[in-house]
């Protein structure tokens, strides 16, 4: 989590749901939270998306909790999309106390960009990679490994 830069961050309203008998929100209910977080940050980098015809499914999720979230705590949820691929992109979240800053809980997750229309994986259209690598300010698209360095016997050239 060192060196992430969140850019874009969601006030979350605890609901009285959230709470279990313990006192504190559930553990299933930060879901709820980052799916919130998700949905903000692409319609905040790109408001023209049509989620009627694309969209990102999450294919890959792990989460650390850190410290419980009680439910008279303030939070918000911190996104950043780190890296970005062909196909899929890596989201990094963390739920954070808003009045003391501490982080409660991180998450990250590949998604994959989605083609509604034909219920199938797509290719990350480069205006949404341009939108987030503006959003993020930082290029973000995965570097191809086949570098130029490599000599041409090392890259099967020879």
């Amino acid at each position: 989590m060192e060196g992430i830069e969140f850019h874009h961050t969601l006030p979350i309203q605890l609901r009285f749901n959230d709470v279990d008998k313990f006192g504190h929100v559930n553990n299933t209910v930060y879901f709820t939270y980052y799916d919130l977080g998700k949905t903000d940050y692409f319609s905040t980098v790109y408001p023209s998306l049509n989620w009627d015809k694309d969209g990102v499914v999450v294919v890959h999720i792990e989460v650390d909790f850190i410290s419980q979230i009680l439910g008279m705590n303030s939070v918000a949820v911190e996104t950043a999309v780190v890296e970005i691929g062909n196909k899929s992109m890596t989201l990094v979240q963390q739920v954070i106390d808003t009045k003391t800053g501490e982080v409660k809980c991180i998450c990250k997750s590949i998604l994959v960009a989605f083609d509604l229309e034909k219920h199938d994986s797509k290719e990350i259209p480069e205006e949404w990679k341009d939108a987030i690598c503006a959003f993020e300010r930082k290029d973000l698209r995965k570097k191809d490994h086949t570098s130029s360095s490599l000599s041409p016997e090392e890259r099967g050239e020879a």
